[in-house]
Order: structure tokens, then sequence, then C-alpha cells
């Protein structure tokens, strides 16, 4: 999935419960909660990852030449989106073989 894709995504549901404030008559609520959330997700997402996915990442490295290039862009600390999107390098090229 890509981020604009899931950025897109978030979007859509913030408008959606925006309005959901709007008729509820809570919209300062719904807005701090909102804000909130995407904090919350921003964080996690730019987070870096736990020691035990370097070592996934290393098994991962050598075998494919676009994820070597997705490890070397985002080494010396791998957020977790940036995990995700090795990860999914990695198994499209498994699938294919």
């Amino acid at each position: 999935m890509s981020l604009t894709l899931l950025l897109g995504i978030g979007v859509a549901i913030t408008i959606i419960f925006h309005f959901i404030g709007v008729y509820v008559g809570a919209k300062k609520i719904v807005w701090i909660a909102l804000v909130l959330i995407w904090a919350a997700v921003i964080s996690v997402a730019t987070g870096e990852v736990k020691p035990k996915a370097y070592d996934e990442i290393k098994a991962m490295q050598g075998k494919y030449e676009d994820t070597d290039k997705l490890i070397k862009e985002s080494m010396p600390e791998v957020s977790l989106y940036e995990l995700i999107k090795i990860k999914n390098s990695y198994l499209a090229h498994e699938n294919n073989e």
C-alpha cells in the first residue's frame, strides 16, 4: 500500500468523523480525538523499529537488488513504514520465483 493511499484513507475518515461531530454537536471533542489519533499514528509509523527487526532486514539483504536499495536508503535507523516497504519488496520477489 502506498503512503498516498493511506493518507487519503486517513483524510476521508477524518472528514467523516468531522460530520459525525457536527451532527452530534461535539465538534471540539471529535477534533481533539482526531488530532490525538493522527499524532499517535504518525509517531508509530516514523518511530524506529526494535532490534529484532534489524535481524530480519539482514536476512533479507543480498538477495534482490530492489530490496537492497530500499535497505541502503533506510539505514542506519529504520522506521516502521520503511520496514513495511522493505518486506513488501522482498515478498514481491519471493512470490515471483
